[in-house]
């Protein structure tokens, strides 16, 4: 798993690279945990090159999710693969974090 973050206006740009599983849960965890702490994140996360999401990636997805919604900010997952998609569907995840 590799996370790449960059700002962009207001924005930050977040590219997920690989699998989020339970070998990289605590990088991920790290690499997001500025995120986190973003008193306003307006967070897009780009799922272009993200192959995989075991439940352990989905529970990381939700803890942003929900730290964001506490600070009134937006979170956001795009260009996401139709298999890693699925997942989000099957779960019900794709009814508590917006995906276009």
């Amino acid at each position: 798993m590799e996370v790449t973050i960059t700002q962009e206006n207001e924005k930050t740009m977040v590219s997920l690279v690989g699998r989020v599983d339970t070998t990289n849960a605590e990088k991920f965890q790290q690499d997001i945990a500025p995120l986190m702490a973003d008193p306003h994140p307006d967070i897009v996360l780009d799922c272009t090159d993200m192959t995989y999401t075991s439940s352990l990636g989905l529970r990381m997805f939700l803890m942003l999710q929900k730290s964001v919604m506490l600070k009134g900010g937006s979170l956001v997952m795009t260009n996401m693969r139709p298999q890693v998609k699925e997942v989000f569907d099957i779960t019900g995840f794709s009814n508590i974090i917006k995906i276009l």
